[in-house]
């Protein structure tokens, strides 16, 4: 066989051609009872765009970044042996404290587990980081919504709540992950300049997203994305709960205007979309990822951390070596706190 670049599946015998198809054709067949189910089980709408998707040519995936993968913009700080404390933060079943921790230990930071119940003994011991790293999963089992439970948890205590609250308004960083993200968001009354986030809820798909998506990065002020800005970038997503919705009194361009969206999910030119699945839970104008407190404070519903490392990610770009592009974050948060 002959690999081809038209997208055609053609198969000759005896020099007769016996078969002629494209791969839409082919695909679309092989998934039109998964489809039909699909509209059965989930939203209607979501499962007839990915399956029209079928038929587009461009790729799914896509990257570009103006900076190497490679460069170590932290390496002299990391050189110094100086390693900055950031707390793994994690609640009852949250799951991603692992890779988070890994990601930050590659970066130049100490990575300190940091469950709540330690918080809820002695809220003081915040007053040792210089870096916070809200992570992902599923606390409370999302029953009182994703990251509501955590979040009233931080609330409904007023010596952590004055922790975080004292936290945020130090020099330091914050880093919310999917859940970690959501729980950010429900503290918007803590943190400064967050007044105009919206919160996460259900999925447009009704459905738990889990896939690879595209993320643009928007240019900010956050010292998480500095140098980043216009880079495409594949990640991860897997949540129920991603979809920003706003209060009435507030709304996407007022946030734009804050300089507060800080990533977008894109399609495969690069183009925020409100289209499914590029765009995996409906979110308007593709809005994954939120910052605050003159960018210090980051919430990102998608995974950063799973793929700072080529070899994770299900798709590579063949100009990367062993550092994923995600690496970057988190090498500029060693930067920014010198």
């Amino acid at each position: 066989a002959e690999p081809r670049d038209d997208q055609r599946i053609v198969i000759h015998a005896a020099q007769q051609e016996i078969f002629a198809s494209t791969r839409a054709q082919l695909e679309r067949a092989w998934a039109a009872t998964s489809h039909a189910m699909q509209r059965r089980r989930d939203d209607a709408a979501c499962a007839d765009a990915e399956f029209a998707a079928i038929a587009e040519a461009a790729p799914a995936l896509a990257f570009a970044a103006s900076y190497r993968t490679d460069d170590d913009v932290a390496a002299p700080y990391v050189a110094s042996g100086v390693r900055p404390r950031v707390a793994i933060l994690r609640e009852q079943g949250v799951n991603g404290q692992i890779e988070m921790a890994a990601a930050f230990h590659r970066a130049g930071f100490d990575a300190v587990d940091v469950h709540m119940s330690d918080l809820f003994a002695a809220p003081a011991l915040l007053d040792g980081f210089q870096a916070l790293a809200a992570c992902g999963g599923f606390s409370y089992g999302d029953v009182l919504g994703g990251g509501g439970g955590w979040a009233k948890s931080i609330l409904f205590k007023p010596a952590v709540r004055d922790a975080f609250s004292a936290f945020f308004r130090r020099d330091t960083l914050t880093l919310g992950v999917c859940n970690g993200a959501q729980m950010l968001a429900a503290l918007r009354e803590l943190v400064p300049g967050a007044s105009t986030w919206p919160r996460f809820v259900v999925n447009r798909s009704e459905r738990f997203e889990a896939r690879t998506i595209v993320l643009r990065v928007n240019d900010s002020d956050s010292p998480w994305l500095d140098g980043m800005a216009g880079a495409l970038l594949p990640t991860p997503v897997a949540h129920g709960e991603g979809r920003a919705e706003f209060d009435a009194d507030a709304g996407f361009d007022d946030l734009l205007r804050r300089g507060g969206v800080a990533l977008q999910y894109a399609d495969a030119l690069g183009q925020a979309t409100d289209g499914y699945p590029h765009n995996p839970n409906g979110a308007e104008r593709g809005l994954a990822g939120i910052c605050a407190a003159n960018g210090c404070v980051l919430a990102a519903m998608p995974h950063p951390e799973r793929v700072f490392r080529a070899v994770q990610n299900s798709w590579q770009d063949p100009r990367w070596g062993e550092d994923g592009p995600w690496l970057r974050l988190f090498r500029n948060a060693r930067v920014a706190l010198g």
